[in-house]
């Protein structure tokens, strides 16, 4: 029993020590340019910020909007606090489509221009049990000004199944990939 206890403080021990790290690596690469991702939504790694336009197939950083919808994600915890309006954090995502895209949502998952993204199926309930938001629109074009934001490694981010395309107002930043491993 105690060798199982010890090996318990050990994991606990070094789990910490990975937080920590990422954490102190997330504060010392920002003012470089530099971006740690340590959410499933985009590949887990070191990130760059770039001047890149905006565009299809791109990562983006972003603040969320100020909706009910996010209001839901900050409060169980899908979305963190950070230095965004409303006190949120910034999220990763991948644009999936873009101005002059066709975009539709269903209960198999969301498509672009008729093709169904992968990991796209909307889940009834998080991990908590608790029944999610959904967007809906059977079918529709997205204006110019917008964008549509999904996670392309992830059946479970918090994407735009859940809250529908943004403004590309909300996008603070395309960052590139460095180096990722998942």
């Amino acid at each position: 029993m105690n060798a199982q206890l010890a090996w318990t403080r050990r994991i606990a021990a070094a789990v910490t020590l990975v937080r920590l790290g990422s954490l102190l690596l997330g504060v010392g690469c920002s003012p470089v340019g530099l971006r740690v991702n340590t959410t499933p939504s985009i590949p887990v790694g070191l990130y760059r910020v770039s001047r890149a336009p905006v565009a299809k197939g791109a990562y983006v950083m972003f603040c969320p909007p100020q909706t009910r919808t996010f209001a839901l994600a900050r409060r169980r915890g899908y979305v963190g606090a950070g230095p965004c309006p409303g006190g949120y954090g910034y999220l990763m995502k991948k644009v999936s489509a873009a101005k002059a895209d066709v975009v539709s949502f269903a209960a198999d998952g969301v498509r672009v221009n008729g093709a169904l993204l992968a990991f796209s199926a909307p889940l009834r309930v998080d991990q908590g049990g608790r029944a999610l938001p959904r967007y809906r629109a059977p079918q529709r074009g997205l204006k110019s000004s917008e964008v549509l934001l999904m996670s392309d490694v992830s059946r479970t981010s918090f994407d735009a199944r859940y809250f529908g395309p943004l403004s590309v107002a909300q996008i603070e930043t395309v960052i590139v990939p460095v180096w990722t491993w998942s």
